[in-house]
């Protein structure tokens, strides 16, 4: 694998990076975290103009078709910002799926939508167990002629309140093994019986709960095969998995920068923080984990851009990412001092972000139970 950047990503991560530093300044992203919607509409729709929707589709569906780790790098900078809204869950966690194995009916209906920022995408997986494991699976959806009829109850759906559709995932067979008989279903997020309700988080991002009685949703709404949905949805989960450390490098990466500035600027003893030692270290620390952090990141989607097996990088990204981002942050506070706990001070955003993040798609014991399986253990 090539570290050094292309000449185009270096491009993709300067624009991003300058874009979303005019745009979303901290006044802005708190104006949003605050509100209803979680997101701007208006600048949803310059995102779009400057073709985010769509920049790992392929163009025949109004994409750029640039690769994942191209993705990732844009992930990255939106971490850096503290970016709100349903990208995320719109592009990694809608948009991918409907590709990977959507029909040729599905993608040309969805896809082009999702490309000029049109469509709001979502998935609804996790229940009441917090489980990404297909045990956890328990929503039913019983055929009942032309349709399917969904029933139970997700959790931690995000922004599943303004979502014009959500992939659910749903178990078809209920005498079948846990990883068998679960189908993934495209269902309108406006459609008769979907009831949701805005959960309160650290990170003020808008996870929702989401209740569904008696919704019925055509056959040809499945993505994929009948019942054989659990393969594809531990595909998603890998993917979301990777992308949300993309997030996380950006995050603690931003957390770094301030504190060595700060570190350079706060004196004490008539010289500043940054000249002792123990300071010296406490940054050293934190530049070795945001490294790290990049570095396992950058293997693991380079591997996923490429089609290669992945998943034991994945999950080391993964445990990696979620402890060091504590580490970091935890660093981040103790030199900053009491201003870095004020809920005007940036470095609070990065902070509740980071934490919501380690355990978004599995948290280290779950992904370090996915390393010792690989190594047959």
């Amino acid at each position: 694998m090539d570290l050094v950047l292309s000449e185009e990503q270096e491009m993709l991560k300067t624009m991003a990076r300058d874009f979303l530093a005019d745009k979303f300044p901290k006044t802005m992203v708190k104006e949003i975290e605050e509100g209803e919607l979680g997101y701007s509409p208006e600048l949803w729709k310059e995102m779009a103009g400057l073709g985010w929707m769509g920049l790992a589709l392929p163009e025949k569906y109004g994409g750029s078709d640039m690769s994942f780790l191209d993705l990732g790098l844009l992930l990255e900078e939106m971490g850096r910002a503290c970016l709100p809204g349903p990208y995320f869950s719109t592009v990694v966690l809608g948009g991918l799926p409907i590709l990977d194995i959507g029909s040729e009916e599905q993608k040309d209906e969805y896809l082009p939508r999702i490309a000029s920022g049109e469509l709001v995408f979502t998935l609804a997986l996790t229940e009441p167990s917090a489980s990404y494991d297909a045990d956890g699976i328990e929503t039913k959806a019983e055929a009942e002629g032309a349709n399917y009829t969904i029933n139970g109850t997700k959790l931690f759906v995000a922004d599943a309140h303004i979502a014009d559709y959500m992939l659910v995932a749903a178990r078809t067979d209920a005498k079948a093994k846990a990883e068998e008989g679960i189908t993934i279903f495209i269902v309108e997020g406006k459609s008769a019986g979907i009831s949701h309700k805005v959960l309160k988080t650290i990170a003020n991002d808008k996870l929702c709960e989401v209740v569904f009685k008696g919704v019925k949703v055509p056959k040809e709404n499945i993505l994929g095969e009948l019942n054989k949905g659990w393969p594809e949805v531990k595909k998603i989960i890998q993917r979301a998995a990777v992308a949300k450390c993309c997030e996380m490098v950006g995050c603690i990466q931003q957390a770094l920068d301030m504190t060595v500035d700060y570190a350079k600027e706060r004196k004490q003893y008539d010289r500043p923080i940054g000249s002792f030692q123990v300071i010296q270290h406490y940054c050293a620390d934190m530049a070795t984990d945001v490294d790290g952090t990049r570095l396992s990141t950058y293997q693991a989607a380079w591997r996923l851009s490429q089609g290669l097996p992945c998943a034991r990088e994945v999950a080391i990204a993964k445990a990696w990412a979620g402890e060091a981002c504590q580490r970091v942050m935890a660093l981040a506070h103790q030199i900053h001092g009491a201003i870095g706990v004020t809920i005007d001070h940036d470095l609070q955003y990065y902070t509740r972000r980071a934490k919501a993040a380690e355990v978004s798609f599995g948290d280290a014991s779950f992904h370090r139970e996915a390393v010792a399986q690989e190594m047959g253990l």
